[in-house]
């Protein structure tokens, strides 16, 4: 199942530019030495264990290019697979095939990649109330991808971009000359505007968690670069007051 933010839309889009990146005005190659209706078989052969993401990029990609292609996928995203075994099977034009199989490579890849080490971290935590979160540090372009890639290796998308959730960090809070003062503005921000949107709150210092916690319509405070024991105390600190998001310094 896609995310909401997996439209249809969306992924034409980016592979319309992925072709237009790749092929050019033609893959050239193929054009002068395959024959336009030359039909064969393909497979798509897993070369290391791991968890698989982008099968439903297949028929988006080798449709476009032909749309007689019969597709059959031997695995689901999500799936944990193991070398050798094979994930899809093609038949259809070899120019097609040709000019889709790279597009199709890179992308499951990258997010078989992403699934992959998501689950590995995931499991690690497994037993505990917490939750793996992804960032914004995303390859450009490349965004909807992989936190969908994410999603598959059972983590937890984090704000998809700097419009769909507020996140004051340390600039912002010394832009605004303090914490309190930074949450106040952002509230009214907020109401003035109409906007239904979760509040996190970055905090350096213990002093910064406790000025948090003596506001209200904070969702999450992030405690930023704590160490180990200072992530315990901050932890017990907030307790059930809001969510506790902890980044950096985690191995």
């Amino acid at each position: 199942m896609r995310p909401a933010y997996v439209t249809q839309e969306g992924l034409e889009h980016f592979i319309d530019q992925a072709f237009k990146e790749d092929l050019g005005d033609g893959d050239h190659s193929s054009l002068a030495s395959i024959p336009a209706d030359a039909i064969k078989s393909a497979y798509l052969i897993m070369k290391e264990d791991g968890v698989i993401a982008g099968m439903e990029l297949a028929p988006l990609i080798f449709h476009r290019l032909d749309p007689d292609m019969i597709i059959s996928p031997l695995a689901k995203d999500g799936d944990q697979v193991k070398t050798g075994e094979i994930i899809l099977r093609l038949k259809g034009k070899v120019r097609a095939i040709l000019g889709g199989e790279r597009l199709l490579l890179n992308c499951m890849q990258r997010m078989s990649g992403i699934a992959t080490k998501t689950s590995q971290l995931t499991d690690m935590i497994s037993g505990t109330n917490a939750k793996l979160l992804d960032t914004r540090k995303t390859t450009p372009n490349m965004r909807m991808l992989e936190k969908w890639a994410v999603l598959i290796g059972g983590g937890v998308n984090h704000r998809y971009g700097l419009f769909d959730m507020i996140m004051l960090k340390d600039n912002h809070i010394d832009f605004c000359g303090g914490v309190v003062k930074a949450i106040e503005i952002t509230k009214q921000y907020l109401k003035n505007n109409a906007l239904d949107l979760k509040i996190i709150v970055e905090a350096r210092d213990f002093d910064e968690i406790q000025q948090i916690l003596s506001t209200t319509g904070v969702h999450r405070v992030l405690i930023d670069n704590f160490n180990f024991e200072d992530t315990k105390k901050a932890v017990a600190m907030i307790g059930d007051s809001c969510l506790t998001e902890s980044s950096g310094g985690i191995t």
